[in-house]
């Protein structure tokens, strides 16, 4: 049996749908805040909060876990700018209460979902899993601080365990089962397209004064597909004895602002009206992985590796949902 926190989420339902697919048992744990019903098509439910360690010894009390895969989490760099003690409370305590519980129950394997966001500024691109760790922003902090006690807990008594450290999530379940779908929704791609299907006035289109090609933000986009599959091997190597490793997850190649918004016009054959507005606090110019470390450890390599393929299964499931 494996536990997903979060998993009625978006990379949390496709994982879930993948690990179903692959024959293990799944329990969901969501609290439903930011999480949805209706992603939570396979496994069972179990609704609980890791800001109330009762619920999570509840859920451990009722199963016995193989390993834990950890994705509850709030998730907008701008809102952990306006409410920082929202994402310490949530991100935070609740990780620890989770690792409390694990080590009650003799749980030894995570994997924990950590983001690109505690590099902050790199100074050299491609990142690595070396790059110095320096967030400037609370959602990033959060994120390092739960990766530090997860290593602590490790040398507490033995527990083992992946960390991923996300680049930009995108698109969309190939058979349209399940997507990306954010109440307030944040994420570009989406905002693109309902900008293109008429669903929302205009993009904002944050900073075009970036020191980049066309002075807009370059990020590295993964499908959630190439994701969950991540999620998978990570697993597969914790119970085949593999040793606790930090990976990061992206495909190597960044896309601006600018070349997005073209990429959604060209898949959509619309037109994506936008215009430009300030910086978001708290957003570095440039995240661009480097996912030699993956490849070699976890023979892991992305299927989708050119944006319109990423934006052409997002567009898919949003017209099909719309």
């Amino acid at each position: 049996m494996i536990l997903i926190t979060g998993g009625a989420g978006y990379i949390g339902s496709h994982t879930n749908k993948m690990l179903s697919q692959k024959g293990y048992k799944t329990i969901v744990f969501d609290n439903l805040e930011r999480g949805h019903l209706d992603f939570v098509k396979w496994g069972e439910f179990f609704k609980g909060d890791l800001r109330n360690i009762e619920d999570i010894e509840e859920v451990f009390r009722q199963y016995s876990f193989k390993a834990v895969i950890h994705f509850a989490a709030y998730a907008y760099v701008g809102e952990s700018v306006e409410n920082p003690d929202m994402y310490y409370e949530n991100n935070v305590l609740g990780t620890l209460n989770l690792l409390k519980v694990m080590k009650k129950y003799k749980v030894q394997n995570i994997i924990f979902s950590s983001s690109c966001a505690t590099y902050g500024i790199p100074q050299k691109i491609p990142i690595t899993e070396n790059t110095p760790q320096v967030p400037i922003n609370p959602y990033g902090k959060s994120k390092l601080f739960s990766e530090n006690m997860i290593k602590d807990f490790a040398e507490s008594f033995g527990l083992k365990y992946v960390i991923l450290r996300y680049f930009n999530a995108a698109g969309a379940d190939l058979e349209g089962e399940v997507g990306e779908l954010h109440h307030p929704e944040t994420h570009l791609i989406p905002l693109a397209i309902y900008s293109a299907l008429g669903k929302i006035d205009r993009l904002q289109v944050l900073g075009r004064d970036y020191p980049t090609k066309d002075g807009t933000c370059i990020r590295d986009y993964i499908h959630v597909f190439d994701l969950a599959d991540a999620h998978i091997k990570s697993l597969e190597y914790l119970l085949g004895g593999g040793s606790s490793e930090v990976f990061n997850v992206g495909i190597g190649t960044g896309f601006s602002v600018q070349e997005v918004i073209e990429a959604v016009n060209k898949v959509t054959a619309k037109k994506v009206n936008y215009e430009y507005s300030s910086r978001r606090p708290g957003d570095p110019p440039m995240l661009v992985a480097s996912k030699e470390k993956i490849s070699k450890v976890l023979k892991w390599q992305p299927r989708f590796t050119h944006i319109e393929q990423i934006i052409q299964s997002a567009y898919n499931w949003h017209v099909k949902n719309s």
